[in-house]
């Protein structure tokens, strides 16, 4: 794919697109679009969401109002109790929770919001952004349905020179007051096939949402573009495995679109011999990595691979937060490919992933190396990836799809 190409892309989708959206469908009709323009069959999949849309939300500390956002899909209600700072989540921190609202640090994962939920927290107030920067920006957060389980505590979300501040002044009091609709909406996958001359696919996944301050040039339009690129590279064959695209719908909401995709289509996954995923790539700084979730003798393929191309990158056998996730869950092995910069070059989830952290240069080099893989796996004569999740990988799944609780949490 061509340079103009790819900035004409990034320009044409720089906007907001969070999961369910108006903007987030019109994204998947551009895609789809765009895929078609290349000699592909594409389609819309749908598949439901819960969406949620704020009337109101105030956060009341000591008498004083504090800017926030109420976290979505966590109820209406109205409640004032001693506010709690609870920097780490232990049994002494979580003794001292119950009647209270507490505030935390970091992300409410799962593990988080049950334990403050079994100890009797009455409402929560999570932070973001960052101490240093001029902004005053705070994030659109929701509260997970897997999650909560259906059992919603009241929330709001902070920026962090607000929490410092509350903090600080060894605050006593909050009242959160919250109210919002709530209705089951729809997301939508876009899939796209190339078929090949057997029965045999690679699955190529790409999430094209973002998150609500974001307007996800790095995270992950660029995955998108390198689907794209992939398109364009095979489209004239030959090709022993079909290549089917699949740009998913709300990642950013927990995988939800490779999730559905996954569900509806497990029938057919015993034909996908791999997916390739694409998570953050052509960023104008960062190592490249490779993270498989499949035998270790793909780690090793992808380092000689990646000497003979001549392009420096690091390969580990992990899991990657991202849609490679899902599929290596249902038993397909799958490697994440991503460009990781450091967080003061590139960041992510905020108003300051743009078009200025990208290089169509180095994306159009990201591309090129993984069509290189792609292009081997999809002519093997013989498919040599395990169709296996190793053992200590399956653990790994287990602990980030909240099957079993890990020690560190």
């Amino acid at each position: 794919m061509n340079i103009d190409k790819i900035n004409r892309i990034l320009q044409e989708t720089a906007y907001i697109r969070t999961g369910g959206s108006e903007q987030e469908l019109a994204c998947a009709d551009y895609l789809k679009t765009e895929c078609e323009k290349l000699g592909f069959s594409a389609h819309l999949e749908a598949f439901d969401v819960p969406m949620a849309a704020i009337r109101s939300a105030s956060l009341i500390v000591d008498g004083k109002s504090i800017p926030c956002k109420g976290y979505l899909c966590a109820g209406s209600a109205e409640i004032e109790a001693p506010l709690y700072y609870m920097p780490e989540v232990t049994p002494c921190a979580l003794s001292q929770c119950r009647g209270k609202i507490v505030l935390l640090d970091g992300y409410l994962g799962y593990w988080k919001y049950q334990d403050i939920l079994a100890n009797g927290a009455a409402g929560f107030i999570t932070y973001d952004g960052n101490a240093n920067y001029a902004d005053e920006d705070i994030d659109q957060r929701e509260l997970r349905s897997y999650v909560s389980k259906g059992v919603k505590l009241p929330g709001v979300n902070i920026n962090a020179k607000s929490a410092i501040a509350l903090v600080a002044a060894c605050a006593e009091t909050a009242k959160i007051s919250l109210a919002q609709d709530e209705w089951n909406g729809h997301s939508h996958n876009v899939i796209a096939e190339l078929p090949g001359e057997t029965d045999e696919w690679i699955a190529l996944t790409a999430h094209y949402d973002t998150t609500s301050l974001s307007t996800g040039a790095y995270d992950n339009m660029s995955g998108c573009i390198g689907l794209l690129g992939i398109a364009e590279a095979f489209a004239a064959g030959p090709r022993r495995r079909g290549l089917r695209l699949v740009f998913c719908g709300s990642e950013e909401r927990g995988l939800l679109g490779s999730k559905a995709y996954c569900a509806a289509h497990e029938g057919e996954l015993a034909k996908v011999v791999l997916n390739v995923n694409l998570d953050m790539i052509g960023s104008i700084m960062g190592p490249f990595n490779a993270v498989c979730t499949t035998e270790e003798r793909l780690v090793h393929y992808i380092d000689y691979l990646a000497s003979i191309e001549g392009f420096p990158l690091k390969s580990r056998q992990d899991i990657y937060s991202s849609d490679s996730t899902p599929f290596a869950d249902k038993g397909v092995p799958a490697v994440s490919f991503a460009r990781n910069a450091t967080s003061n070059t590139a960041t992510i989830h905020n108003s300051y992933d743009t078009l200025k952290v990208m290089s169509a240069a180095q994306l159009a080099r990201d591309i090129d190396f993984i069509c290189a893989f792609v292009g081997a796996m999809a002519n093997a004569a013989h498919f040599p990836v395990k169709r296996e999740i190793p053992e200590k990988m399956k653990e790994k799944l287990d602990a980030y799809l909240t099957r079993k609780r890990p020690k560190d949490a």
